[in-house]
Order: structure tokens, then C-alpha cells, then sequence
């Protein structure tokens, strides 16, 4: 069809525009000269390049964007890579060609431009390379005769270009309606109107709790059916049942007619302030588990964060010596710079080629901008703290190159490195702290979705009545709690509070799955606001989120080994909660009697007992 002049627009122009195509052993010249226009189509904006030759034939053929009646692989329109569950990154991206017959030529939607670098080839330093949504990169331009200002603020009539704070010649592209993004995180206000919300989570639950927008899971489309789709049996039944056909496949039924009995007084002790006195003459702890018990009992003392982190973490084994310490540090740093070398040795002709690392790198620029930034040690945009984070997370990248990086990883390393303050220490914790969570990021969230599965055991046996209230406003899959889990409340505490919780955390004490129970406090202590209130989903979500910063960490790690206490009590506690817990793991040879499950599950109360009346030296109890 022809194109009308209504149809076609042109907003900018620029002569001596080169294209380099990277041809290699070959007697073609591997510069082209061209325009580089940005026009308008029907409406729709697009940055278009096109070779002198073509001059007088019209408009470019649009050999970038996906044909008529072809199934859209490469681009979404609607994807906004922020904050998105799963890693983003895709493997084995097919190359789309901008050339046709020999004719180089390409046309992008800027809707899809994800971002522009200005890069320094042997040609000269007026390089511009164009990065699509969907990782691809365009063949460098060569201004032969300046014009790439000209360009930005051209571009900024349609989109915002956000400069990078860790590589000033890398700015990111936003569409205006997104402007926000282009801030630091922490401003971001997600509830300026609400009346969208619903649809904003169903499509993405955990891009709008954070306050962006990204693809859609499919485990959510699950977790979000229709009511009814999913069923709890609220009568007395036999908690050895197998769920009926229509239940969460997982879910034990489990009834209201269990009797928890009063939850106990905890109360909280002192820091550890201490630290040599556990050590004997050769440097090693002398008792790893009491230091445990201290640390959950009341935390560190910020002075000794540095030296018990490394502990709690693994970079340093409980058993090791002052000497054998010294020899760790020495093989670890080198072993740290042999893998930044690693990546900070590609080259940006390399990288081109290399999608799956510039997909790493990209994520990780637009995290490292926005990360803890009122933080001083993370704030301004010539901030080193800014470029230490930005390194750490990209050498794990090398290191575990198969996760590499998924978005949350910087929440994650941000309070590690304020810490230690060094750089190889936080890598080396970060990949301890990794061990624990790294399920959290793998693509198939199955271990995400197994958290809420357990979350929700755990929450309809503590309080069926809240369970009931969220179930009739489609909020029983408790999909609002995927933040909390995914980054261990990282988002919901302040940052020195954070500290304290992490570190208790790590001790994994009283249970694994503690931060399950760290869940159910933060719930319990909300349900006088839910619970007769007309709350629906759309509400229940914005003030789930709304208590972020408003959380008090003693009040919440009390309430947490409250309920510990509580279900360790219990005397019929179902098998499943048992399970989550891990007061109860199957035997392959079944050889556990009933009698010997009840006499472990009462040495297990009597040291929960012991552990509540003593706020600093009593053992708090740890599971099979």
C-alpha cells in the first residue's frame, strides 16, 4: 500500500550518518553512509536509518519490527523490563538482520528502544549503539559530522533518556508515561491513582509492588484464578486426607478444629557486643552454636557486623584459624579478580555479540541506579559505592553464569556491602547469602511458589479466620507476600532494621523456614485491620504495601517465635505445618512410631520453653 503523506511525518534529519557493519576479510568497505531520521508513522515515532543509495526511493523498509501476520518472538510492546520476577535475560536470541538483498536499512519503534550508548571505536568517538527491548543491538553509527545532541533532544520529544549513574555514556530509554522510572526508586509513588491497580497486579504482581512494570508469570495467572477454583475443606476431617481433585495439589486439609493453645511471652535480648572471648589462642570459635543462639536471641552489635557476618555467611568456616583465615582471604581475592578480569577485559565489539552478557549488564545498570540510594554510601551519581555494587554484581554474573543476574539481586548485596565495606568480602558473602535465596530467582519459581504454598499451611492453621476473609476477597493465594519472600523483607524494614533481621535469619534459628513465620507475624499484626473492614483485593494490596518503612523488626521477630512456640506446642499439629516447620521429615524406612514422634516433639517444647524464659543465655531450639 502506498503511503500517504498524512501517514509519514518527518520530525528529524541528519546527513553523514555512518553505519558500521563489522564486515570482516572481505573488500567491502565496512562503513556506509546514510541518514539517520526519527519519523512518525501513522502516528507511531520510530528512529530510522537509511543509506544514501536509497535516497529518492522513499522510506526504509522496516526490516527491524516484526512482519505482518508474524507470531511477535522478539518484541513486546507492553514489556517493561524493571523489577521483573524471573530473569529477563533470554539464551540463543536469534540476530534480526537489518539488511535485505544487500541494502542495509533499519526502522525501530522507539517504543522498543531500550537504550543508547556512546561508545569509542578505532573510527573515531562519535559512535552511537541503539539497543532494542529485546537485547538486540543495531550496527554502530558514526557521526561523521557531529549531530548526536541534535539527536538526544530530539528523541526527548518522545521518550526520556535516563544517564546511567556507573557509566555516563550509557543513557536508558523510558517512554514519557513511565517518567517516574527515571527517578530514584525509593521516589517512586505507586498509588498516585488506584483505580487500575487490579489489573496492574494481575499482570504483574511483583513489577507493582514494586512500582514498575514487567512481563507477566505464568505462575501468577495461576495463583490469580477465579474463586472457587481452589478449595479448603473447613470441617472436621481426617488431616491424613489426600486433597480433593479440586485443591492446590500440595495443601494438606487442614481444619479449624486445631487447638493451638495461648502463644506464648518472648522477649528479646541484647546485641552480641562481644566477640574475642569466643575466640581460643589460635584464632578459632570456640562455640559456633552459642553465637547463634545470641545473635537470633538480640543481634549484633554494629562494630562486630563486620567480623560475625563473614562468619554467618561461610566466607569464613566457625573452625578455622586467624592463619587459616589469612590464607581464605589471600586464594579468595584472587580468585574474585581473576573473574572481574573476566568481564571487564570484553570488549564493546565483544559484548555486542555476547547477548546474554549485555542483558546482565543492562539489568544491572538500571538496579545499581536506583538502590538504596538515600543511603549515603549508595547516594549521588559519582558515588563509588555506586560502582562497587555495580562490579560485585557483575562478577557474580561470571561466577554463577547460568542464574547470572535477576532483578533483586541488588537489594540483596546493597546492606552486605555497606557492611564489610570491602569488595571482595561482599562478593564472597553475597554468594553465602545466594546459597540460601537462590531459588528464589531461578526462572521456574517453582521454589517461590512452594513458599506461598507453605506460607498459606502455615496461616490456616494459626488463624483460619483470616485465611477465610482473604479467600472471599481473592486473596487467599497471598500473592501480595511474593516481595516479602523473594528479597527477605528487604523493601518492608528500614535499613538498619534489616541488618537485625538478616542476620537473625541467617542463623536459622529456631527453623529453616523462619522467614515463613516472619510473614505470619507481619499478617497476624494486620488482621484487625482486614478482617471487618471492606477491604477487597485492589485495597488489601495497597495497604499490604503501604506498610513498608511502618514495621517495627522486635515487634515482628517476637510475634515471629511467638507462633514458632505456639505451633511447637500443640500437641495435634498437622503433619503438613510439622513439615514447613521441620519438626517432621518422612523416613524412607518409615521406622518413626507415633511414640517417638511425640517424645521428639516434646524434647522440642521443652527447649522452646527454656529458650522464652530466657532472653540471653537459655538455647533456643533448633530443628531436626
Amino acid at each position: 500500500m502506498e503511503q500517504t503523506a498524512e501517514d509519514y511525518k518527518l520530525i528529524f534529519e541528519k546527513e553523514g550518518v555512518y553505519l558500521h557493519t563489522n564486515a570482516k576479510r572481505s573488500n567491502q568497505d565496512t562503513t556506509i553512509p546514510g541518514f539517520i531520521r526519527i519519523v512518525e508513522r501513522a502516528g507511531v515515532p520510530a528512529l530510522e536509518w537509511s543509506p544514501l543509495e536509497d535516497e529518492g526511493r522513499g522510506a526504509p523498509a522496516v526490516l527491524y519490527s516484526k512482519k505482518d501476520g508474524e507470531e511477535e518472538t522478539n518484541f513486546d510492546p507492553g514489556y517493561e523490563p524493571d523489577w521483573a520476577v524471573v530473569n529477563t535475560v533470554k539464551r540463543d536470541r536469534e540476530h534480526v538482520p537489518v539488511r535485505d538483498s544487500g541494502h542495509w536499512s533499519f526502522s525501530l519503534p522507539l517504543s522498543e528502544l531500550y537504550s543508547l550508548r556512546r561508545a569509542r571505536f578505532s573510527l573515531g568517538r562519535n559512535f552511537l549503539v541503539l539497543t532494542s527491548r529485546g537485547g538486540h543491538p543495531l550496527p554502530p553509527l558514526h557521526f561523521h559530522r557531529g549531530g548526536t545532541r541534535e539527536l538526544l533532544r530530539a528523541l526527548q520529544r518522545y521518550i526520556i533518556l535516563d544517564q546511567s549513574p556507573v557509566d555516563g555514556r550509557l543513557f536508558i530509554a523510558y517512554p514519557h508515561d513511565s517518567g517516574a522510572l527515571s527517578q530514584s526508586f525509593d521516589k517512586l509513588q505507586l498509588f498516585d491513582d488506584g483505580s487500575d491497580l487490579v489489573s496492574r497486579f494481575i499482570q504483574d504482581p511483583y513489577a507493582t509492588t514494586f512500582g514498575g512494570f514487567s512481563k507477566v508469570t505464568n505462575f501468577f495467572r495461576e495463583a490469580l484464578r477465579p474463586p472457587g477454583s481452589t478449595s479448603y475443606s473447613r470441617t472436621a476431617q481426617d488431616p491424613s486426607l489426600h486433597p480433593q481433585s479440586d485443591d492446590e495439589p500440595g495443601f494438606e486439609l487442614i481444619t479449624c478444629g486445631v487447638e493451638l493453645g495461648p502463644k506464648p511471652d518472648v522477649t528479646r535480648g541484647q546485641p552480641l557486643d562481644k566477640w574475642d572471648e569466643f575466640l581460643d589462642p589460635e584464632g578459632r570459635v570456640k562455640n559456633p552454636e552459642r553465637i547463634k543462639e545470641l545473635v537470633f536471641r538480640g543481634g549484633i552489635s554494629p562494630s562486630l557486623r563486620k567480623d560475625v557476618w563473614k562468619f554467618l555467611l561461610g566466607f569464613y568456616p566457625w573452625n578455622s584459624t586467624a592463619k587459616e583465615r589469612e590464607d581464605i582471604l589471600r586464594v579468595k581475592t584472587d580468585e574474585y579478580f581473576r573473574m572481574k578480569v573476566q568481564w571487564k577485559s570484553v570488549s564493546e565489539e565483544q559484548e555486542m555479540r555476547n547477548s546474554l552478557l549485555r542483558g546482565y549488564r543492562s539489568l544491572i545498570e538500571r538496579d545499581v541506579s536506583r538502590t538504596d540510594r538515600h543511603n549515603t554510601f549508595f547516594s549521588g551519581n559519582d558515588n563509588p559505592g555506586l560502582a562497587l555494587l555495580h562490579d560485585v554484581l557483575m562478577t557474580y554474573c561470571m561466577y554463577n553464569f547460568d542464574l547470572g543476574y535477576v532483578q533483586g539481586m541488588s537489594d540483596l548485596l546493597s546492606p552486605v556491602l555497606f557492611v564489610t565495606q570491602n569488595e571482595v568480602e561482599s562478593f564472597w558473602c553475597l554468594t553465602g547469602f545466594m546459597e540460601l535465596v537462590h531459588q528464589n530467582f531461578e526462572e521456574s519459581q517453582e521454589a517461590m511458589k512452594q513458599q506461598l504454598l507453605q506460607l498459606s499451611i502455615l496461616l490456616r492453621a494459626l488463624d483460619p479466620e483470616l485465611c477465610d476473609f482473604l479467600d472471599s476477597q481473592d486473596s487467599g493465594s497471598l500473592c501480595f507476600c511474593f516481595r516479602w519472600l523473594l528479597i527477605w523483607f528487604k523493601r518492608e524494614f528500614s535499613f538498619e532494621d534489616i541488618l537485625i533481621l538478616w542476620e537473625v535469619l541467617w542463623t536459622r534459628l529456631p527453623c529453616d523456614n523462619f522467614h515463613l513465620l516472619i510473614a505470619c507475624s507481619i499478617l497476624e499484626s494486620q488482621r484487625g485491620e482486614l478482617i471487618g473492614s471492606d477491604h477487597d483485593f485492589n485495597t488489601i494490596l495497597k495497604h499490604i504495601n503501604e506498610l513498608t518503612m511502618k514495621l517495627d523488626v522486635q515487634s515482628v521477630l517476637r510475634g515471629a517465635e511467638a507462633i514458632y512456640l505456639q505451633l511447637v506446642q500443640c500437641k495435634e499439629l498437622p503433619l503438613k505445618v510439622q513439615q514447613v516447620l521441620g519438626l517432621y521429615v518422612p523416613s524412607s524406612s518409615e521406622d518413626e512410631s507415633p511414640d517417638s514422634e511425640a517424645s521428639e516433639t516434646q524434647r522440642l517444647l521443652s527447649q522452646s520453653q527454656a529458650g522464652a524464659a530466657s532472653s540471653n543465655s537459655a538455647r533456643t531450639p533448633t530443628c531436626p
